[in-house]
């Protein structure tokens, strides 16, 4: 069996909502990038990507002009192989950057067409440790007034969520502290409960505020300060006194390792669109099962529930606000505070093509 054909396509999503974070600000939609890859028996794999709009383009880019070519023709079954050719093949110009982005793409759709023509689905193909597992709803709401904030945190629990995770990083510590009471004081005092900074602090900003979160046992905090700063997050995490969560935007496997190495969190995060694929997310939380380490997840959590089902030390499954349900066919269920991996074979997600909005396609 060889691949024979590959289509990719470039769309933008619009958010029902305007929502808002601390680094990106406002964001009313954000943008996918998707491949499918087909084998000589027909068999079809699709993966994707997403932006907040920058690089799109490049991204779709790559997988089209640079990785399309390069796949056609072989064995859609070496999947490490045509992973570290792509790697290098992009080594020089892209790294961790969009070229990262596309080859997550490619990988996904890969293994969505092994599981696909072995029959299986991806949690049972990549281990099978336990397809039942624990999701919270993460908010994307730092500029939502406390009413609002309060107003989908209900709507949240009415959706079958036991977990939740709220934005911090205003301007003001002292409007953090006051709106994660409010929830705390609304969830219950045992009630798991996030923050999520979003890279917004230096690390000493990150300590105090960390410190004055104490109070509210939170599950972790996020984010708390850039990526690349390993050992500053190891300084949030023991001088700040709150379990530490990172790694969305960490790109290569030598980045998670790096903070790995520094002790620099308490649950590492990597994401599946953005890491390099499945290939490497199941790799990184092998990496941390090493460290006696549990592995969470970050935005796509269609194929993220295939990947923690598949791993004994998987934590929390995220459900995204950039969430696709309106566009697939059969999205994902939260029942009673869990998410279940289903036994369709490989990952599952089949679109509704002609609601997503073409931008480009080839």
């Amino acid at each position: 069996m060889s691949i024979n054909n590959i289509k990719t396509d470039h769309y933008s999503i619009p958010l029902p909502v305007v929502l808002s974070d601390s680094m990106h600000g406002d964001m009313a939609s954000f943008e996918l990038m998707t491949i499918r890859i087909e084998n000589s028996n027909g068999v079809q794999g699709l993966g994707y990507t997403y932006t907040l709009g920058a690089g799109a383009k490049g991204i779709h880019s790559v997988m089209r002009d640079d990785m399309a070519p390069f796949l056609l023709g072989k064995d859609e079954a070496r999947i490490e192989q045509i992973w570290k050719s792509l790697w290098w093949k992009l080594h020089y110009a892209g790294r961790g950057g969009l070229a990262i982005h596309a080859l997550s793409a490619v990988d996904i759709a890969l293994w969505d067409l092994m599981g696909k023509q072995v029959g299986m689905p991806l949690w049972r193909l990549l281990g099978g440790a336990d397809p039942k597992i624990k999701a919270y709803a993460g908010g994307i709401d730092l500029m939502f007034t406390e009413e609002e904030l309060l107003a989908q945190t209900e709507k949240n629990l009415s959706s079958g969520f036991r977990a939740i995770k709220m934005k911090v990083g205003r301007d003001n510590l002292e409007e953090d502290v006051a709106r994660i009471a409010a929830m705390r004081k609304h969830l219950g005092k045992n009630f798991p409960l996030m923050v999520d900074a979003n890279m917004r602090w230096t690390v000493d900003e990150a300590i105090r505020a960390a410190r004055a979160f104490r109070e509210f046992d939170l599950v972790w905090l996020e984010e708390p300060t850039i990526p690349e700063d390993y050992s500053g997050h190891n300084r949030i995490l023991v001088e700040g006194g709150v379990p530490i969560s990172a790694g969305e935007n960490l790109h290569t496997i030598y980045d998670f390792q790096h903070m790995l190495q520094a002790n620099g969190v308490s649950y590492i995060e990597p994401d599946v669109s953005n890491c390099g694929g499945i290939t490497v997310w199941m790799k990184v939380a092998k990496l941390a099962e090493a460290k006696n380490l549990p592995v969470t997840s970050h935005g796509v959590h269609d194929i993220h529930v295939h990947l923690l089902g598949a791993v004994p030390n998987a934590s929390y499954l995220e459900v995204h606000g950039f969430g696709l349900e309106r566009f697939i066919l059969e999205p994902l269920v939260v029942k009673d505070g869990f998410a279940l991996a289903g036994e369709a074979p490989g990952h599952g997600i089949d679109f509704n093509w002609d609601g997503l909005g073409i931008h480009t396609s080839s």
